[in-house]
């Protein structure tokens, strides 16, 4: 009897081994490894970010698993339900695959293996999508961007299956499914596949990956270095007006997207929003070629510069994390997106397991279900959790860094972003040496952002508005000067891409944080330069923003600089008169889409406006010549569909050859709803003079109520720290040394 007990016992031993090995991952795998598969087993129950993680997973997949397995014929744009159908898939399949790894429990793999067949039975008997919106029509999807994203997931999902599959199953799905699937995103639509461009990214990734599953190397070689063939003719130009084979560009392939998307610092040309949506392809493949092609240490291309581009994209966020709006972006968009979940997690365990990530990860509440995602996890629970340093810097633009860049002006509570980039491609907007302003409250001075509901079947299927070309890549959309009533580079891509903003000066010490840049080619004989300055004075409450915008223009040209404050208009120091017929302000260059809702014959010395948002004032005091103008404007001109925010504005006109607009922006005071009691409710500045204006130098004054007096003096063109300069003034002369100084100089 204990012979026979002793034989089951080692039996049923046999048994489990063999089960628990055959749940092991053995197939060459993309994201997840061996060592890490076993880790997060043996951790389950004792990372309590890693188990939140696996629950939501488990809860995701389960309420997709209970809806059974839905492919539909595709005919949606996105927001459309069978568009949101077939991305909802992709994800459930690879939080399946993930989970089939970690719990061992054969129902994920199941479900994966039976949502794949139907698609290999679906996809031979479907063509190109219905919609013929896109410049690179896609199949399962309105465009081949959103093919790539589907098999960059679902390729994930597959290679967790892989050797748990059949070997005839194996066979059809890579005949009949996959490998065609990789030849239509690339060989069938090189124009998508052969940019360098976020689409191109994720086609690359999504070939590459799908490539490594199945060992096919012709496919990972396309992935990697693009393919020999020429781009059709009659491809010139995406639906955003991009360019589909850049000026020059002899490469293609992740390689070269790695080489030529993002500057040193770790910058992506198309923006914060746009490299956001690029990280997941660009970190998720390198992440696979690191497990399976170890030799290229692609982790380490370009001195680590994937990671770097991690940490850019964190030094673009306000205080609640959302990402500048800069070119076309929706607002909103932040460090809690799954693409950031996922790259922050990998900046973590793959740069060293900085600290200071560590807060931004306890922040977005989940993690990976990855060896990255495992170590983040476990840094949370186990190290002190200290908050990022965030800083000013300055991001270069370009591959080599040399073209242009975003100065980025923190000081305590207040965060000041200025465009000096390249244009950023078919997604960049016509707003060089424009701001935008936080405080720690959201919003001051804002940017338009994009035209565009993302998904939102009601507006134009959730695709860019035409409203997003007539108004919000505009010049007059923007926090910058406008000549002549014309866009920046009149509008026209081609010419805004052929050069950049000039970086001229960036300096960051304790109480001041200068940045200036020059942009000499937006308009024809007119040279602009910016400075701006974040300067922290003991008698205020919050850091005030000073803001010289110098123009060389020739005599009688006329200049509009916009101001989109965040919130409601209080009071100014002019006589604003109110237009009872509203007009749209002009025909063209986004002037259609402003309505003058009122406006003012500037007098005295001083244009100030006051507005309120957030339970707090701020106060914008700008310098007056005679003949200026203020106009207060109102978006949502020509827009019958009401696809456009009714935002407020304010444009100060003025119409000279060489000048200087000189300005402060103030935070000050508050409002309490439940006591209705104000506090500071007007502004400190009593006097702001321009104390000289040249074409080398730019100096002012400003006075305090307490009458204590400052000066900022600056070198437009002598950026040698080592210089002395000497200006005479009306107050008599200024020297100093270096290129700025800013100076109490009474009381």
């Amino acid at each position: 009897m204990r012979l026979i007990t002793a034989i089951i016992l080692l039996v049923f031993a046999v048994s489990c081994a063999k089960n628990e090995a055959d749940n092991e991952l053995q197939h060459p795998n993309l994201v997840l490894t061996a060592q890490g598969v076993a880790s997060m087993r043996s951790s389950l129950g004792k990372v309590p970010l890693f188990d939140q993680s696996v629950e939501e997973a488990k809860k995701a997949v389960q309420s997709e698993m209970e809806l059974g397995i839905e492919v539909p014929i595709p005919k949606d744009l996105a927001g459309g339900y069978t568009h949101e159908r077939h991305k909802a898939n992709y994800f459930a399949m690879q939080k399946a695959g993930v989970l089939f790894q970690i719990t061992g429990e054969e129902k994920y793999a199941i479900y994966i293996r039976d949502m794949l067949l139907a698609y290999a039975e679906m996809w031979p008997t479907i063509g190109k999508h219905p919609a013929e919106r896109s410049y690179a029509r896609g199949k399962l999807f309105w465009q081949c961007l959103n093919d790539a994203n589907w098999l960059v997931y679902t390729s994930q999902a597959y290679d967790c299956i892989y050797d748990w599959l059949d070997e005839e199953t194996r066979s059809k799905l890579n005949k009949e499914l996959f490998r065609p699937y990789a030849e239509y995103v690339s060989v069938e639509n090189p124009q998508f596949f052969n940019r360098i461009h976020n689409h191109s990214t994720w086609g690359n990734a999504a070939v590459g990956m799908i490539g490594l599953v199945m060992n096919d190397e012709e496919l990972v070689d396309w992935a990697l270095y693009g393919l020999d063939l020429e781009v059709p003719g009659d491809f010139v130009k995406d639906n955003d007006g991009g360019a589909i084979q850049l000026e020059g560009q002899k490469e293609a392939g992740f390689l070269a997207q790695i080489d030529h998307s993002f500057s040193p610092d770790g910058y992506y040309t198309e923006g914060p929003y746009y490299q956001r949506y690029a990280m997941y392809p660009f970190l998720i493949f390198a992440q696979a070629l690191a497990n399976k092609k170890p030799e290229l240490e692609i982790l380490n291309y370009r001195n680590g510069l994937l990671t770097k581009a991690v940490y850019a994209l964190i030094n673009q966020t306000n205080a609640q994390g959302e990402f500048f709006p800069i070119n076309d972006a929706q607002k909103g968009m932040s460090l809690a997106s799954r693409e950031l979940v996922n790259a922050v997690s990998m900046a973590y365990h793959y740069g060293g397991q900085d600290a200071g990530l560590l807060s931004i990860i306890k922040s977005q509440g989940r993690v990976p279900l990855n060896d990255s995602g495992l170590d983040a996890a476990k840094g949370v629970a186990d190290q002190e959790v200290v908050k990022f340093p965030y800083k000013s810097i300055e991001l270069r633009d370009g591959a080599d860094g040399t073209e242009g860049a975003i100065g980025i002006l923190r000081s305590k509570s207040l965060t000041l972003v200025m465009k000096y980039a390249k244009h950023g491609m078919g997604h960049g907007h016509f707003d060089r040496l424009g701001f935008l302003l936080y405080d720690e409250k959201g919003e001051v001075i804002q940017d338009y952002g994009s035209a565009r509901w993302v998904n939102i079947e009601h507006k134009d299927g959730g695709g860019y508005l035409k409203e997003n070309h007539s108004w919000a890549k505009e010049t007059i959309a923007h926090n910058t000067l406008v000549v002549n009533k014309d866009s920046h580079f009149d509008g026209k891509v081609d010419e805004a891409e052929k050069s950049s903003g000039v970086p001229y000066f960036f300096s960051a010490t304790p109480n001041v944080h200068v940045v200036s840049a020059k942009e000499p080619k937006a308009y024809k004989d007119v040279e602009l330069q910016r400075t701006m300055a974040v300067v922290d004075i003991a008698e205020l409450e919050h850091p005030l923003v000073i803001d010289l915008f110098s123009a060389q223009a020739p005599v009688g040209t006329r200049f509009d600089l916009p101001l989109y404050y965040k919130g409601e208009f209080m009071a100014s120091n002019q006589q604003f008169s109110a237009n009872n017929n509203l007009v749209p302000m002009g025909e063209e260059s986004g002037y259609q889409h402003l309505w003058a809702e009122s406006q003012a014959k500037l007098k005295n010395d001083l244009l100030q406006i006051t507005w309120f948002n957030n339970q707090r004032f701020y106060t914008a005091t700008s310098v007056i010549e005679d003949g200026d103008e203020a106009i207060l404007t109102r978006i949502g001109a020509n827009d019958p569909n009401f696809n456009l925010r009714r935002d407020p504005g304010l444009i100060h006109r003025r119409k000279s050859g060489n000048t200087l607009f000189a300005s402060v922006y103030e935070i000050h005071g508050s409002y309490d709803y439940a006591t209705e009691r104000p506090l500071n409710l007007f502004s400190s500045i009593s006097h702001l003079t321009v104390l000289h204006q040249s074409a080398d130098y730019a100096a002012i004054e400003l006075t305090l109520e307490s009458g204590a007096t400052y000066q900022f003096t600056f070198s437009l063109n002598d950026d040698n720290k080592a210089s002395n300069h000497s200006i005479s003034t009306s107050k008599g002369k200024i020297e100093w040394s270096g290129v700025y100084q800013f100076i109490k100089t009474e009381k």
